[in-house]
């Protein structure tokens, strides 16, 4: 096979969410730019087995829910009717879209796309193994966008096509009648919300104490009471022993973390979600001294450069928050500092929303986070028990929280449950990072009703100037 070199000013490699934003602003910029992708289509985990096809299937399961819900208020639909072959064949005409767009816009932009894996040869070049030829790229700069792959547990076997990692559970395969999810992080809770809206009884289990153990206790309280209406959720549990046969896959748990008390459950299938590992095996950065801490990811600092001032780390390889819009973000400000710009990479707060339902949202700080940090702080709860648009929708069932700081009075977190919970962290995020004053939000009008005017409402409760329910502070 052929191989040729090129030389460029940057090579992004990796075409996820962070890479192609990377490339993307680099080619804006007036830098000559290479995109680099392994596999056989653009847009990276998120796209193409990750949030989108998930959101298309929780779009499905919410509608499922929804409808079954108008039950209660007169309104009854027949049981519905779910063709595996239809719902895959829309999904995949969402991905297939963006797909398209995603490559017509680097084509706008002259950059090169280049499909195939990639390998350091030293700090200035990489070899690229195509399908139809060999390249070496010479560059001035590298960014690293290579995204994460689902953790594997060692005790689960792995040739079996019953047990199931986040991308194979979201090509829906079959609908079992019996799911065991392991592991009670967001991924798995989203598909277990997706199947057991699609019909299967789901089982999720986690070895931990506490569901999402980074949100604070009653924001958990609400979102379990909901779904565990929907499926399963068992803590202090451990899987010992998991046996394929023909009937299905028979697995033994432990209760209450103690292997002396056993249950034994044949399930049809098994979803795997533990976690995700940083995409770095392949690419050769031992060869060239790249720094990792101890959890396997590649240590940057506030610029995103790695301890090799022409290499940049971003998105899912630097660490956690795994999430799709820190890569983007990261990418942008990576192309900007390429291109000479005094930037950094210091955001006051990164959103996060479980797109279950209810939806949970969160961004900024938790009472938990400030109790750690010694802040003097006053959060306050609005039910949505007494938010006209929740009400009326048929979404009683859910609470905006808001963090304030004491002294200064400024918002600092925000938490919300609820249907479209994430739609609401806009607003939220935005005050913090303005610093804006409890009254900048309490003294805007929002519209009503609406959900998001509970966030104005909140406001009005850490004010003393609520009406819409008791007022504790008047004197």
């Amino acid at each position: 096979m052929s191989c040729k070199t090129i030389h460029t000013q940057v090579v992004v490699v990796g075409s996820g969410p962070s890479g192609y934003s990377s490339a993307f602003r680099c080619a804006d910029l007036g830098l000559d730019t290479i995109l680099v992708e392994k596999y056989s289509c653009l847009g990276g985990v998120c796209l193409n087995v990750g949030c989108i096809p998930s959101k298309s299937l929780l779009h499905i399961a919410k509608v499922i829910r929804e409808a079954k819900s108008l039950a209660d208020v007169g309104v009854e639909f027949l049981n519905p009717v779910i063709d595996i072959h239809k719902i895959c064949t829309w999904k995949n005409k969402v991905i297939n879209n963006f797909n398209f767009g995603i490559k017509k816009m680097a084509d706008k932009r002259n950059i090169n796309v280049i499909f195939g894996s990639a390998k350091f040869l030293n700090r200035n070049s990489i070899f690229i193994k195509g399908k139809t030829e060999d390249i070496i790229i010479a560059f001035d700069n590298i960014v690293l966008a290579v995204g994460s792959s689902p953790r594997k547990l060692s005790y689960v076997p792995s040739n079996d096509s019953r047990i199931w990692d986040s991308t194979s559970a979201l090509s829906i395969p079959i609908i079992p009648k019996n799911l065991l999810i392991i592991g009670s992080g967001i991924i798995g809770l989203e598909i277990a919300t997706i199947y057991s809206s699609l019909g299967s009884k789901v089982d999720v289990v986690d070895s931990s104490s506490n569901l999402l153990s980074h949100l604070d206790r009653d924001i958990v309280k609400m979102f379990y009471n909901a779904v565990s209406r929907d499926f399963n959720i068992f803590l202090n549990s451990e899987i010992s022993k998991i046996i394929s046969n023909k009937q299905g896959l028979l697995v033994s748990r432990s209760i209450d973390n103690n292997n002396d008390i056993q249950e034994t459950k044949l399930y049809d299938a098994i979803l795997v979600s533990v976690g995700r590992v940083p995409n770095l095996t392949s690419l050769g950065i031992d060869k060239i001294g790249l720094h990792v801490n101890n959890h396997g990811f590649i240590e940057v600092n506030d610029k995103l450069c790695t301890n090799i001032s022409n290499i940049y780390a971003i998105g899912d390889i630097v660490g956690q928050p795994m999430l799709a819009h820190k890569g983007i973000h990261q990418g942008h400000i990576v192309a900007e500092i390429i291109s000479g710009k005094n930037h950094y990479f210091d955001p006051y707060v990164i959103p996060c929303v479980l797109y279950t339902d209810p939806e949970v949202a969160w961004v900024g700080v938790t009472e938990k986070t400030a109790i750690e940090n010694n802040i003097e702080y006053e959060s306050v709860v609005f039910p949505w028990s007494a938010l006209g648009r929740a009400v009326a929708s048929n979404y009683s069932n859910g609470m905006t929280k808001l963090i304030f700081d004491v002294k200064t009075r400024k918002v600092i977190g925000g938490s919300v449950v609820g249907s479209n919970a994430g739609e609401l962290l806009g607003e939220i995020g935005l005050a913090i990072e303005m610093g804006c004053d409890v009254e900048d939000i309490a003294l805007t009008i929002h519209a009503h009703p609406t959900l998001y005017e509970s966030i104005n409402l909140s406001a009005q409760m850490f004010q003393g100037t609520i009406t819409d329910l008791i007022n504790v502070k008047v004197k």
